[in-house]
């Protein structure tokens, strides 16, 4: 029986996302109007206006749009729209992505990678490990450094401030070099080689788009300082896998830092790498964890319906999308889709991942 404010009405919101109490908690608090169902209970979908996914792989494996006719939103609870196959909705359909719903989380998580990639804690483990007290890691500081942020928005300022904290100076890159508050410095898209030039540390938390997709390669990595720190927090399709393992093991001073990776299966509970990554000494990685923390699938949820109340309120819903950014992305098992987690149709595990 469908779950809903009103539930002898059909549901004008269909939730793809495994049926949880705070979800059920949040639409009363956020949605106390507009009937809702969750997938699984199989409503009947003809006055479905708005969906709410996760996964679309899981919870709309073989999406019919002709089973919505009424269709006019979508968001997901994540924050990224890569993988989402728009090419199924109708253009008139809307899509948002979950924006900052992610952001204290990640950018704490990003700042983790680059202290301990500049301070060499792997170095440092092993001389506890064999009782070496000397010579000491050859460490990074980001007090004083340049630090560029690519994709400068809510996880971005959200490093920004954390960096900032430290001493360190932010630049920022753009679409279009607009300033924004908190960076010194702002470069526009083109001027990415500039930009990456005169950077310290390097934050990589842009979305994959047509405009990004292996943006990241042997010629932006040609430019940058030999001993730059590099952390990806954002999508692992900016960076060309093969460009930057070379690069990794032919300059030994420059570090990376990567918790997204090129294939990820979390129905397997696996990912891999073409490249050893891992056997790096100057590489550290972590399993796309950094949006896990006990207070992100609350965040997540409320801050998605929220906006799906504004698409029912006054059909102005925030962050909504230019497909055509996306026409070239497909729905995989990489972090770039970030699929769902086995257990529960259509959405997440226990844990929501961003």
């Amino acid at each position: 029986m469908p779950c809903g404010a009103v539930e002898s009405q059909q549901p004008r919101l269909l939730v793809a996302l495994a049926p949880r109490p705070e979800l059920d908690h949040a639409f009363a608090d956020l949605l106390p109007d507009v009937p809702w169902a969750y997938l699984e209970r199989g409503p009947d979908r003809r006055g479905v206006e708005a969906l709410l996914v996760g996964s679309f792989a899981r919870g709309f494996p073989e999406f019919d749009p002709s089973t919505t006719p009424a269709l006019r939103f979508v968001q997901r609870i994540f924050t990224g729209l890569d993988g989402l196959p728009f090419a199924r909705f109708p253009e008139h359909v809307a899509v948002a992505g979950n924006v900052g719903a992610f952001a204290p989380f990640v950018s704490e998580h990003a700042v983790t990678l680059a202290l301990a990639t500049a301070r060499d804690l792997r170095a440092a483990h092993e001389m506890v490990r064999t009782g070496r007290l000397r010579p000491p890691p050859d460490q990074r500081l980001l007090y004083e450094s340049t630090v560029l942020i690519l994709g400068y928005g809510e996880i971005g300022r959200a490093i920004g401030a954390r960096v900032r904290a430290f001493g360190a100076h932010v630049n920022a890159l753009n679409r279009d070099g607009a300033p924004a508050d908190g960076a010194e410095r702002v470069f526009p898209a083109d001027l990415l080689h500039q930009a990456l030039a005169e950077a310290d540390f390097v934050f990589e938390a842009r979305p994959l788009t047509s405009h990004t997709v292996g943006s990241l390669g042997a010629p932006e990595f040609a430019v940058m300082r030999p001993k730059a720190v590099l952390v990806n927090i954002g999508r692992a399709g900016t960076i060309d896998e093969a460009a930057l393992y070379r690069h990794l093991q032919g300059h030994p001073d420059f570090r990376a830092a990567i918790d997204v990776w090129w294939s990820e299966d979390y129905a397997k509970d696996t990912l891999s790498s073409r490249f050893p990554f891992a056997d790096l000494p100057n590489f550290v990685g972590t399993p796309h964890c950094a949006g896990y923390a006990p207070q992100a699938e609350v965040r997540a949820a409320r801050m998605a319906i929220e906006n799906v109340a504004r698409f029912f309120r006054d059909g102005r819903p925030a962050y909504t999308v230019d497909r055509s950014e996306y026409q070239d992305q497909r729905e995989n098992s990489t972090p770039t889709g970030t699929p769902a987690a086995p257990g529960g149709t259509g959405g997440t595990s226990a844990v929501l991942r961003r």
